[in-house]
């Protein structure tokens, strides 16, 4: 392609859109209401779309991968917040190291599967 990307936004599901607006907000993104049914949630110049819908087994393949500078912090963080408390089926994994770099992993709501990690 000849044009400049400028971003890349994917659209996710949720089994209930209210929660996992909530969810993605207590994490720390940005939402911006695009429609009663599809919201923009931004993490600095980050962003994905998060969608009324929900089929099962395309959301629980999907995977979203951030690339972040301090995998450890962002564990921290994410830990303080508790969240499998106030969303049964959010769950924190902690930290591994692979040959690339290191990640940890979080489960949303409906669960899609977010990366935060680093590289070597």
């Amino acid at each position: 392609m000849k044009q400049e990307a400028i971003s890349i936004r994917p659209f996710i599901g949720a089994k209930n859109f209210d929660e996992s607006r909530n969810f993605y907000q207590d994490i720390g993104f940005t939402e911006v209401v695009l429609s009663p049914v599809l919201s923009l949630f931004t993490w600095g110049e980050l962003g994905f779309y998060l969608q009324n819908y929900y089929q099962q087994d395309w959301v629980d393949n999907t995977m979203i991968f951030f690339q972040v500078k301090n995998t450890a912090l962002v564990y921290e963080e994410l830990a303080a917040l508790n969240l499998p408390k106030k969303y049964s089926s959010a769950r924190l994994v902690p930290i591994r190291d692979e040959h690339w770099g290191r990640e940890c992993f979080l489960h949303d709501p409906s669960g899609v599967l977010l990366h935060f990690g680093e590289f070597f």
